[in-house]
């Protein structure tokens, strides 16, 4: 059974930086796509960035590009979501969804491939 657990979410001041992590459990596939979302309360949840696990490509979503980065440590199977110069907009529900193979950018930001998600973990900025 695949199962993904974030941890790492906080409150923060606005110019601050967190660090979430997702680690995967019981996913047979080497290679795989990992996404992270996020959904503020009354908004529709968006992609904000992805990796495949098979070379490390990644990608982000405007709002967060320069500030945003994603990592992994195969060894650990956990991803995580480097968060620098966080503003109060990126006040949200944060989670991290695993997905077969490689994906476009486009669809790497979209939900709908996502067969597995973590249960999330909030990250409050405040200004």
């Amino acid at each position: 059974q695949v199962q993904l657990v974030e941890s790492g979410g906080g409150s923060v001041q606005a110019g601050g930086s967190l660090r979430l992590s997702c680690a995967v459990f019981g996913y047979t596939h080497s290679t795989y796509c990992v996404g992270w979302f996020r959904q503020a309360p009354g908004k529709e949840r968006e992609g904000v960035a992805t990796i495949y696990t098979g070379g490390g490509s990644t990608y982000y979503a405007d709002s967060v590009k320069g500030r945003f980065a994603v990592s992994q440590d195969n060894a650990k199977n956990t991803l995580y979501l480097h968060m620098n110069s966080l503003k109060p907009e990126d006040t949200a529900m944060y989670y991290c969804a695993a997905a077969y193979g490689f994906l476009s950018r486009e669809r790497s930001l979209l939900q709908y491939d996502y067969k597995y998600w973590g249960q999330g973990t909030q990250v409050t900025v405040s200004s």
